[in-house]
């Protein structure tokens, strides 16, 4: 571990920390870099979805009912 590491606890169900740690042995990869990937990844996940949104934004909303209307009269439904 490097300087820049913060130690934090994290409190797993049983079956998720036994999956993490059989990972782990599998790829030869430290639980924390596991963790730390997948917490990147979410992250990176998130902020794809952030980017979508202000591209749609600026768009009509449209209520679920106006949609289903709309679908019947289309003859979707």
């Amino acid at each position: 571990m490097t300087e820049l590491t913060k130690r934090s606890t994290v409190y797993l169900e049983p079956d998720l920390h036994k999956a993490l740690r059989l990972k782990s042995i599998e790829t030869s990869r430290s639980m924390s870099d596991l963790v730390n990937d997948a917490i990147r990844d979410e992250l990176a996940a998130d902020a794809d979805d952030l980017a979508v949104f202000r591209i749609r934004q600026d768009e009509p909303a449209i209520t679920f009912e106006e949609f289903v209307n709309e679908l019947k009269r289309n003859g979707r439904i």
